[in-house]
């Protein structure tokens, strides 16, 4: 064994093939991202099919990019992580396949990453840079999970409780997370019981006629509308015992006990979907929607200033995306501060690719301070898809010896904690 610190990232679970070398699960020596966004934009979210073939094209030479990069050769790696679910079967294995492929040309050791972890250690990643660039002699010297915030990897232990949320376009998860000596545990808190977040801003900007991912075009145009117009609500969901054992309608869930879950946790963004298209039907305001299709697809930019969010929507419309964005960043902060009040958790991680909404950010923000709880968002270029995470949360699992199988496959139900 090496003793490098350097390990090869994958990352291929659904529309990015990334790459990225970080060392000691602390610094980023390379990460490069391939987007499919221009593949997919025509059908207004991911063809799993093109997915796998895209991500075929790409994998070769993002490594490379990755190694080239970063200045080490694979010769240099301790490990190569992949992703081994949960996403797209096909798009996994195509990283899984390759990662595989080199680990025995170089007879190195393949740790398998779960994505939604990789997406936790995407906010303990950032933090351990900032740690690293703060005390680079201290941060070389102590490399496992010692505490939380200035002190994660440099001061005493500290067996404080994090509530993560994980929100992207397939997944609304809430976690418990506790540091131990190697890496951390994670305990389901909550969870979506049918679309995740990411998914409603997709589909709700298709509705609209806006670009694909939704999330960044919804972000931008709510900047510019009332988001009191329309007083969207969610339902209150109910204890269902018939539930019991039973996994969701999502992705992530090969066994999600949503009978054990305690209910003011879960959360459910399906009816706010038919609510805007109800809204859109009764005002008729389905004007316009082929020709913001169109720009969108032509490569129209994010709007920066009102009058370029009136030249794409009328004014009922940027109300309407305001208020739809409002009351889903509404219902995801309520539960995420009043799980973090249940069950003391004094510090709380927001993570995945919604993680990057502007509005998100804020507000949250806001909550904590309000509330004496510390908050934590990775880096935008961490908040999507990429390796780094994975390369980053596959360090503790080599100390510890956690190497997976020859037999690795992708695993696109792969749940995580318990």
């Amino acid at each position: 064994m090496k003793h490098t610190g350097l390990i090869l990232g994958i990352e291929s679970s659904c529309d990015e093939t990334a790459a990225a070398v970080v060392e000691r699960g602390a610094r980023t020596l390379s990460s490069v991202v391939a987007s499919q966004i221009a593949t997919h934009a025509r059908y207004g979210g991911v063809v799993p099919e093109l997915a796998s073939r895209e991500h075929l094209r790409a994998i070769v030479p993002v490594v490379e990019t990755a190694l080239k990069e970063a200045g080490v050769a694979l010769a240099d790696l301790d490990a190569i992580a992949v992703t081994s679910g949960p996403g797209l079967a096909g798009a996994l294995l195509v990283g899984i396949t390759y990662a595989k492929a080199l680990a025995f040309a170089e007879e190195l050791p393949v740790i398998a990453v779960n994505h939604l972890e990789g997406h936790i250690h995407a906010v303990l990643l950032d933090e351990r840079q900032q740690q690293a660039e703060m005390n680079p002699t201290l941060a070389a010297k102590t490399t496992t999970p010692r505490g939380w915030g200035t002190q994660l990897e440099m001061g005493s232990f500290e067996d404080e409780p994090a509530l993560a949320l994980v929100v992207s376009g397939g997944h609304t998860h809430l976690y418990l997370t506790r540091p131990q000596k190697y890496g951390w545990t994670y305990r389901l808190i909550g969870r979506t019981l049918d679309d995740a977040a990411g998914e409603a801003y997709d589909k709700v900007a298709k509705l609209l006629g806006l670009g694909y991912p939704g999330g960044p075009w919804i972000d931008a145009l709510a900047t510019f509308g009332n988001p009191k117009t329309v007083p969207f609500t969610f339902a209150q969901i109910k204890h269902k015992v018939h539930l019991h054992g039973k996994a969701p309608r999502t992705k992530a869930a090969k066994t999600a006990p949503i009978a054990d879950l305690d209910p003011r946790f879960l959360f459910s963004f399906s009816g706010i979907k038919t609510a805007v298209l109800r809204y859109v039907e009764l005002n008729n305001l389905r004007e316009g929607v082929a020709e913001r299709s169109a720009k969108a697809m032509a490569g129209a930019k994010l709007p920066k200033t009102k009058e370029d969010a009136l030249a794409l929507c009328p004014q009922p419309v940027l109300d309407l995306i305001a208020s739809f964005q409002y009351a889903v960043v509404g219902n995801l902060l309520k539960k995420t501060f009043a799980a973090a009040e249940s069950l003391g958790a004094k510090h709380v991680l927001v993570t995945g690719g919604v993680a990057a909404n502007r509005e998100l950010r804020e507000r949250f923000t806001a909550e904590a301070a309000r509330r004496g709880v510390s908050i934590a968002f990775p880096t935008l270029a961490l908040s999507t898809d990429n390796a780094a995470m994975i390369a980053a949360a596959a360090w503790p699992r080599f100390q510890a010896g956690e190497f997976a199988e020859s037999a690795l496959s992708a695993d696109p139900s792969l749940a995580l904690g318990v």
